[in-house]
């Protein structure tokens, strides 16, 4: 039986992404830049953001994506077919990052899941302790990195801002190669060790059926308080600057973004219970999450690089805020449309074909 809990996380997770990545179509370096003396509304968008947004719905992916590899290696028996699922994803993720946007996820996804194949045949008890492991690893190498981080502050109304922006659409193609090649080289040391935690906590969420029935009270307790204090934590720590203080940023929003995704599981396992009616949109949104996921980084790209570059001159958090309302709009328009005529969305329908192909290569 389907888990349309499962549809309903994926979509919400999608369709919120572009809350949190269009900041990056300004300048990728810096993500937002704010002005020197910031309006309300960023004051506010900020703490709502640091909160319920910023990394919840990355993480809520991954947690997905390790439940996820766990129900398909249970249908099959055998890593063979997700490797080369995840053998595909990688080299749509190169592309991707390469050609159009360095922030991609999917080889991350790809290059983590293959880490993550390792660990489906584990009990829960080894599955979390390797998931607490990874995480730290992740956490100290990433607060390593950030430490040797500049403490140089730059403001959106200075002349340093204008000489680091260009409208030209070659001078950010050819600055996105070297970011990605420096996100490739990140992979490894740090990123995919978070991200293989948070997959082998989805496995061990999948297996303890909170995808489908939800946390315990205990659980549920738990979750909340450690998702509000986390996150309280991190809004403080904003105030920090310099290299330190983005490493202690980074740590502390860890682990609210991952009990902050896990409380956001409960309350859409609550609301949807498993019914393919509630949230129907929302779901189909979900299947076709790989086809959305790419439209957001041409649409994004297409607005803030080809038809509007001035835009990052002086767009506030709550502009930002206005194009990803737009955009998800325009998404569950789409697939509303789109799902009226087909079940599976085109780059899905890609990747499976794909998939199947090489896994006829390999048994021939």
């Amino acid at each position: 039986m389907r888990n349309y809990n499962m549809d309903f996380i994926r979509g919400i997770a999608v369709l919120c992404l572009v809350y949190m990545n269009g900041y990056a179509f300004g300048l990728m370096d810096y993500s937002y830049i704010p002005l020197s003396t910031s309006p309300f509304s960023d004051t506010l968008i900020h703490a709502v953001s640091t909160f319920f947004v910023d990394g919840r719905f990355r993480t809520l992916f991954s947690l997905l994506f390790g439940a996820g590899l766990y129900i398909q290696w249970q249908k099959v028996k055998s890593t063979a077919p997700l490797k080369a699922r995840l053998h595909w994803l990688i080299i749509f993720g190169l592309v991707h990052g390469f050609l159009l946007w360095a922030g991609d996820i999917l080889f991350l996804y790809g290059v983590s899941g293959w880490f993550a194949l390792k660990y489906l045949q584990s009990n829960n008890q080894l599955l979390v302790k390797r998931a607490g492991e990874f995480l730290l690893i992740g956490c100290v190498a990433t607060g390593l990195v950030l430490f040797s981080a500049p403490d140089e502050v730059v403001y959106r109304d200075s002349a340093q801002y204008i000489d680091l922006y260009s409208p030209h659409y070659s001078d950010y193609f050819l600055s996105n190669l070297g970011m990605n090649i420096l996100m490739l080289v990140a992979v490894p040391i740090m990123i995919m060790w978070l991200c293989v935690g948070l997959m082998l906590i989805g496995i061990y969420l999948y297996k303890n059926e909170v995808f489908s029935k939800g946390l315990t009270k205990p659980h549920l307790i738990v979750c909340i308080a450690g998702a509000f204090i986390f996150s309280g934590m991190r809004l403080y720590a904003s105030k920090f600057t310099g290299g330190a203080g983005f490493a202690i940023q980074e740590f502390i929003n860890t682990f609210a973004a991952l009990f902050m995704a896990v409380f956001y599981i409960h309350l859409i396992v609550k609301f949807c219970n498993n019914s393919a009616h509630v949230g129907r949109l929302i779901q189909q949104a979900g299947r076709l999450a790989f086809t959305l996921y790419i439209c957001q980084t041409l649409m994004q790209l297409l607005l803030y690089k080809v038809l509007y570059p001035q835009w990052v001159l002086s767009f506030n958090r709550i502009d930002y805020w206005i194009i990803a309302t737009g955009l998800v709009s325009v998404q569950l328009l789409f697939t509303a449309l789109y799902c009226r005529y087909y079940e599976q969305g085109p780059l899905e329908y890609v990747w499976r074909r794909l998939t199947q192909a090489k896994i006829a290569k390999i048994n021939a």
